[in-house]
């Protein structure tokens, strides 16, 4: 009788091979139990998944919770130098934060953390990876290294969910370093290249203060990004109602261009005239904003009309990963 095989009773405990089966296990774990919405529960969700997703230089002060204890203040930055996920330096008083500041040391200056939204590597939790970075970079001093800090606190723990995000959107990165740096040439090569990325970005505010719609220069066409804090069923009802009623669109020179999903929300996108300033868009927001007011209040069954536009809708949309 031959051999019995060994194959499929899984590798020996204490093997190198059953060590690295572990460790994908326990990642695969991680990647599952991380939040669909890391930002749920935040009323600033919106503005924090365009920081991410799509807006290229931009900064803005962290509003802490509560009774967190934080040492000094902190700026979220779409991008750091490296991509890393966060840093503390020193910084005059006088613009600290774009918003004011303390006075600071005897040299006029104050120490600000930043956390940055886009980092390389991705994290599995982003919703846990940041808060880390949160807790760390609100008590750490200048010169410290950040190494992925772990918190039991969650980032309802650490921000006030009832807080708006105030974005300073910045033309360059010169923010990556103080006025008075000697910066290395090589910095300055890749400063440069990451200046030539950005395009002309600009949030509008309609009335309703639902989502984050974000406009941006493209170059051969604008667009317009806007993030919804919405149920995706909901809010597809609501648009295929809209489109079904010939108002999928922000006026003339305008065409919607189709959604995206990601960090578990929908990103409606219209495609705008590029000639056309981003002010001269508010009163086609404030026209589609009403009407989408209207159609999200309406929980009636779909017309066939209106299921047939839910499914071409549906049929444009991507998921960003």
């Amino acid at each position: 009788m031959g051999k019995k095989s060994k194959r499929g009773s899984g590798p020996r405990p204490g093997s190198n091979r059953a060590e690295r089966v572990a460790a994908r296990k326990a990642r695969q774990a991680e990647s599952l139990a991380a939040p669909v919405r890391p930002f749920a529960g935040l009323k600033a969700e919106c503005d924090l998944v365009a920081m991410r997703a799509f807006i290229a230089s931009a900064t803005a002060q962290v509003t802490y919770a509560a009774g967190f204890d934080a040492a000094h203040e902190a700026d979220f930055a779409t991008i750091l130098p490296g991509a890393v996920a966060a840093e503390v330096r020193l910084r005059d008083a006088a613009t600290f934060g774009e918003l004011g500041a303390a006075a600071g040391d005897a040299n006029g200056k104050v120490t600000q953390g930043l956390v940055g939204l886009q980092t390389n590597p991705e994290p599995a939790d982003l919703a846990g990876s940041l808060a880390g970075a949160l807790a760390w970079a609100a008590s750490a001093q200048d010169g410290d290294q950040y190494d992925g800090a772990a918190t039991e606190q969650s980032l309802t723990d650490i921000l006030d969910a009832d807080a708006d995000l105030d974005i300073v959107v910045h033309t360059d990165f010169g923010w990556w370093f103080a006025e008075d740096a000697n910066v290395p040439s090589e910095l300055a090569t890749m400063l440069d290249r990451a200046n030539e990325s950005i395009l002309p970005t600009a949030r509008l505010r309609p009335s309703s203060g639902v989502g984050a719609p974000w406009w941006v220069d493209a170059g051969e066409k604008a667009h317009l990004r806007w993030v919804r804090p919405e149920d995706e069923t909901v809010l597809m009802n609501a648009l295929a109602r809209v489109h079904a009623a010939g108002h999928l669109t922000l006026g003339e020179g305008s065409r919607f261009a189709g959604s995206f999903r990601t960090h578990g929300v929908i990103v409606p996108v219209f495609d705008l005239d590029v000639e056309a300033h981003h002010e001269e868009w508010i009163d086609g927001v404030e026209t589609f904003d009403a009407r989408l007011t209207e159609a999200l209040a309406d929980s009636s069954e779909l017309t066939a009309a209106e299921r047939s536009s839910r499914a071409g809708i549906i049929g444009r949309q991507v998921t960003l990963r």
